[in-house]
C-alpha cells in the first residue's frame, strides 16, 4: 500500500513500513521497520529544511503511456515516487527503491533477488532483511546492486592502503586507529550515509553492497543526489553539521611526546622553543598527570603551580592542551558515586571492568546526559578554571581491553545497536562545556569521531600508529577519506608513535619525510612515543625519550624549522581554508578528483591530494627515494612550488625530491605569483 503523509511516500507491506522522505536539499531519507513505529531518532541528521517532498503516487502506470510506463525499469503494477530536487526515489509493490538523478540516470538501486524477478532464479534474498529478532531488535541488512566502474571514497579511517573502497570490506565498529564514519561519496554522482551507529560491516562488492547492523530497530539511510563532488560534500556537511572556526592556534606547530611528567619539564621545552625563536602554538600535557583516572584533576607533586604555568605559557603566546581520558578507576574519588548515579558503562556478564591500563577502569556513558554534565563539572573545576581550556580526549572509541561488543551497555542502547556514537557524545560534553564558557571556536584533539562529530570541534588524529614508511603511507589514505567523511580537520602523529628510537639514523629519515607531509596537514602536530624509555619519576609509567625537533640529527631540526616556517607564511592561506570548512564544510584536504571530477584520472591519485584549492602535494612515502613520479590534474597549468617551472596539467613527470623537499605544485591563478614567493623565501 502507498501513502502520502506530510510530504512523505509510505510503503507498507507484509509487517514491513517503509518512510521515504525529503531531507534539505536533494536528498532523500529512507527509513524501514517491521516494528510498529519509528525510533524518531535523527542520529547524524540535525538539520532538515521544512519543504516537504513532491509525492506521486501510480496504481496504474500504463494508463500515463507507454514511455511513462518503461521509464523505471522494474516496476509493475504500481508504484510511488518522490523527488527532493535533483534527486528522486520510485518505490514499486515490490517493495523495490530505485534512485534517480533529474536526468534519468540510475544513481542506486536496492538488491532483491526473488523468485518472481526472471534474473534472479529462485534465490529469493531480500534488499531489506530483519533476522534474529529479540524484543523490537533485528540483525539488520540492506543491499544494492553494485555498478561497474564505480569508485567508493569515505567512510572514516581504516588503517590500509586502498583510497578506493570498491572492493573492501569494512567493519562498523570504533578501534584505536580505526574510525567508523558511514558516508561516502561515489563517483557515479551521489553520496551516502548509514545513519545507523550500531556495529556492524559493509562490504562494497563487486556483486553487490551490503551493510549489516548486528542488533537495530530500523534501517536508516540518506542518499544525496549532486552534479560534482563538491556540491555533495557540502550538502551532506550541511545536514550533519560544519565545524566551528578553526582558532589561530589550531593553524601553528603543536608540540607534544608520549607524556611531560612534570611541570619544569614541560615549561623547560617551551621555553627553549621561545629562546630558539622557533613558532609553537601548542604544547601537550598528555596522560597520567593525573592522581587517579577519574578524578580528573593534576597530580600536585609533579605539577604543583598550573594556574602558575598556563600563565607563563600564554605569555609565551603557546596554548596548553590537557589529555583527559573517559576511563574511571575503580578506586579512584568518583567512582562510588557515578556507579551509584549510573553514569558509567555496564557490562552484560562477568566482571564489570571495561579497560585495564595503570588498574581497573570503567568507561562513563557518555550517551547519558547527566554523566556528561557531571564528567564536565569536574573537568572545569580543576582544568578550566585553572587556567587549562583546551582538551586532549583520548581512548575515545572507547577502547576496550577486550573488544566483545556484545557484552557492553550504555543508557542508549546496548553496545551492539548504538557503540559507534561514544565519541560524539563523549566529544559533546565538552563542546558544551566549553561554549557555556563563551568559547566561540572550541575544538578537541580526539581520537575517534562518527558522522556529525565535526560540528563539535572534533579534531581527529589517527590513533597510536607505528613509525614505518608503510604505516605512514597509510594514513595519507586515511585522512583523505576521513575528510570526505566529513571531518576535514585531522592530523597524526608526526613520526609515528610506536617502535621508534630518537637515535636511530633509520627513522630520522621516515620523521623528515613525515615531518614534511605534516606541514600540509590541517593541523601540524608532533608526537611519539620514543625509545629508549625515561623519565618514571612519575610512578606510573615511563615519559619516554626526547621528541622535539632538536632531538633527532643537526639535519633532521634544520629540516623540522624550515617547515615550521612555511607553514606560518602560509597562515593566511590555511586560515581561509578553515574559514571555507566552517562556512561551506568544504575539506582543507581532499583527494585531486574532488576539485577536477572532469578529469577522469584524478579518480586513480592516490598517492597526492590537495591542501586548500591551490596547492597540489605528493608526499614521499619511500625510504631512500629522491625523486617520485606525479600526476597533474588536466584542465590547469601547475608550477613546482620550490623551483618555479611551470608544467601543463593532464600528464606524468618525475619531479626531484632530495630530503629537504617534499613535492608540492602551485595551481595557475590569481595567487600563483604570491604562493611563489611564500615558497622562495
Amino acid at each position: 500500500m502507498f501513502l502520502e503523509k506530510e510530504g512523505k511516500l509510505i510503503y507498507s507491506y507484509d509487517g514491513e513500513t517503509v518512510c521515504i522522505e525529503a531531507w534539505g536539499k536533494d536528498a532523500l531519507r529512507v527509513r524501514a521497520t517491521k516494528n510498529r513505529s519509528f525510533t524518531g531518532r535523527d542520529w547524524a541528521l540535525e538539520a532538515k529544511d521544512a519543504h516537504a517532498g513532491e509525492v506521486e503516487i501510480f496504481e496504474d502506470p500504463s494508463a500515463k503511456g507507454g514511455a511513462f510506463a518503461n521509464m523505471y525499469e522494474g516496476t509493475d503494477t504500481s508504484y510511488g515516487k518522490i523527488t527532493n530536487g535533483k534527486l528522486h526515489a520510485v518505490i514499486d509493490s515490490g517493495s523495490v527503491i530505485t534512485f534517480y538523478h533529474e536526468d534519468g540516470r540510475v544513481l542506486l538501486k536496492e538488491h532483491f533477488r526473488r523468485l518472481r524477478d526472471e534474473e534472479s532464479m529462485p534465490l529469493n534474498i531480500m534488499g531489506r532483511e530483519y533476522s534474529n529478532g529479540v524484543g523490537d531488535n533485528f540483525r539488520i541488512v540492506a543491499r544494492f546492486v553494485a555498478r561497474k566502474g564505480e569508485k567508493i571514497f569515505g567512510m572514516g579511517q581504516y588503517q590500509q592502503h586502498e583510497l578506493d573502497l570498491k572492493g573492501c570490506m569494512l567493519e562498523l565498529a570504533q578501534r584505536n586507529s580505526q574510525v567508523s564514519v558511514p558516508f561516502y561519496l561515489s563517483s557515479i554522482g551521489y553520496g551516502f550515509l548509514w545513519n545507523n551507529p550500531g556495529v556492524g560491516q559493509v562490504m562494497f562488492a563487486n556483486n553487490g553492497t551490503e551493510w549489516v547492523t548486528e542488533s537495530g530497530k530500523e534501517i536508516d539511510y540518506l542518499v544525496i543526489a549532486g552534479d560534482t563532488p563538491a556540491e555533495i560534500e557540502e550538502n551532506y556537511m550541511t545536514l550533519t553539521g560544519k565545524p566551528p572556526m578553526m582558532p589561530e592556534y589550531g593553524m601553528g606547530f603543536w608540540q607534544c611526546k608520549l607524556r611531560y611528567w612534570n611541570q619544569e619539564q614541560l615549561l623547560s621545552v617551551a621555553r627553549k622553543y621561545k629562546e630558539l625563536g622557533v613558532p609553537l602554538d601548542v604544547i601537550v600535557v598528555d596522560f597520567f598527570h593525573w592522581t587517579k583516572q577519574g578524578e580528573f584533576k593534576f597530580d600536585p607533586k609533579y605539577w604543583p603551580d598550573v594556574p602558575g604555568m598556563c600563565r607563563e605559557l600564554k605569555e609565551m603566546g603557546i596554548q596548553v592542551v590537557v589529555s583527559v581520558w573517559p576511563t574511571v578507576d575503580i578506586y579512584s574519588e568518583n567512582f562510588e558515586e557515578m556507579k551509584e548515579k549510573g553514569y558509567l558503562v555496564r557490562t552484560e556478564h562477568g566482571v564489570p571492568l571495561t579497560m585495564l591500563c595503570g588498574g581497573n577502569e570503567v568507561f562513563f556513558d557518555a550517551t547519558n546526559p547527566d554523566a556528561r554534565t557531571y564528567v564536565w563539572e569536574k573537568i572545569k573545576k580543576n582544568y578550566y578554571d585553572q587556567g587549562a581550556k583546551l582538551f586532549w580526549l583520548d581512548v575515545a572509541e572507547p577502547e576496550y581491553s577486550v573488544y566483545d561488543f556484545r557484552n557492553y551497555r550504555y543508557q542508549l542502547g546496548s553496545v551492539q545497536e548504538v557503540g559507534n556514537i561514544y565519541p560524539k557524545y563523549y566529544l559533546k560534553a565538552f563542546y558544551d562545556g566549553m561554549t557555556a564558557e563563551g568559547d566561540t571556536m572550541p575544538i578537541s584533539l580526539i581520537r575517534s569521531a562518527w558522522a556529525g562529530s565535526a560540528k563539535y570541534g572534533a579534531l581527529v588524529w589517527s590513533g597510536d600508529i607505528v613509525s614505518t614508511f608503510e604505516c605512514f603511507r597509510r594514513q595519507v589514505q586515511a585522512g583523505l577519506n576521513m575528510a570526505i567523511a566529513g571531518i576535514p580537520w585531522w592530523t597524526t602523529d608526526i613520526g609515528g608513535f610506536h617502535g621508534a628510537r630518537t637515535d636511530d639514523p633509520d627513522f630520522h629519515r621516515l620523521y623528515i619525510r613525515w615531518f614534511e607531509y605534516g606541514c600540509f596537514c590541517p593541523v601540524m602536530r608532533l608526537h611519539g612515543n620514543r625509545n629508549p624509555q625515561e623519565g618514571y619519576g612519575a610512578e606510573q609509567i615511563g615519559s619516554g625519550s626526547d621528541n622535539e625537533i632538536w632531538s633527532f640529527s643537526d639535519e633532521a631540526y634544520e629540516i623540522s624549522k624550515k617547515y615550521i616556517f612555511l607553514r606560518e607564511r602560509l597562515r593566511d592561506y590555511i586560515r581561509a581554508q578553515m574559514k571555507k570548512a566552517h562556512e561551506d564544510g568544504t575539506p582543507v584536504m581532499r583527494p585531486v578528483f574532488y576539485d577536477f571530477p572532469a578529469d577522469q584520472e584524478s579518480w586513480n591519485v592516490e598517492d597526492a591530494y590537495l591542501f586548500g584549492p591551490d596547492l597540489y602535494v605528493a608526499p614521499v612515502m619511500e625510504d631512500h627515494v629522491m625523486e617520485r613520479e606525479v600526476y597533474l590534474p588536466a584542465g590547469t597549468a601547475w608550477f613546482n612550488a620550490w623551483t618555479g617551472e611551470k608544467y601543463e596539467g593532464g600528464q606524468k613527470i618525475t619531479v626531484a625530491a632530495p630530503m629537504d623537499t617534499i613535492p608540492v605544485f602551485v595551481k595557475e591563478g590569481a595567487d600563483t605569483e604570491h604562493l611563489l614567493n611564500i615558497f622562495s623565501e
